[in-house]
Parts: C-alpha cells; structure tokens; sequence
C-alpha cells in the first residue's frame, strides 16, 4: 500500500524559500491590530513573542477578507 503525501509534505517551509519578487517597491506592513492579533496567536501555543508563521497566518486572514468583500 502506497503512502499518502499530505500536502504540506511537498511543499517548502517559509523559511527556505527564496523572497518573492516585490510587485511593488514597497513593502506591507502589519497594521497594529494584526500585530495584536499575531501576538494573541504566539501567547496561545505558549511562545513569548509571535514568529514568522503568526504573521503570516495573520496577513493570510486580512488577505482573504478583503477579497471576499
């Protein structure tokens, strides 16, 4: 019997993938409720402070919220 691959097993961690190619020049800042956010997040799974995961789940949400609207 064959073993199933989940999908996060092919695909890279964060951070070992290359930077993106800016769109833009400018980079987006986390607003201070979405750093609020990350940081309840952190404080949850028991870290002191929120890590590149925490901001990205926090980015991701703000991101699909504003194209459902």
């Amino acid at each position: 019997m064959a073993a199933v691959k989940s999908k996060s097993a092919s695909r890279k961690a964060p951070w070992r993938k290359a930077n993106p190619k800016a769109k833009s020049k400018t980079s987006r800042k986390l607003t201070p409720e979405q750093k609020a956010a990350a940081k309840a997040r952190a404080k949850k799974a028991g870290r002191p402070y929120p890590n590149l995961v925490d901001n990205m789940a926090v980015a991701k949400t703000a991101n699909t919220r504003k194209r459902k609207a």
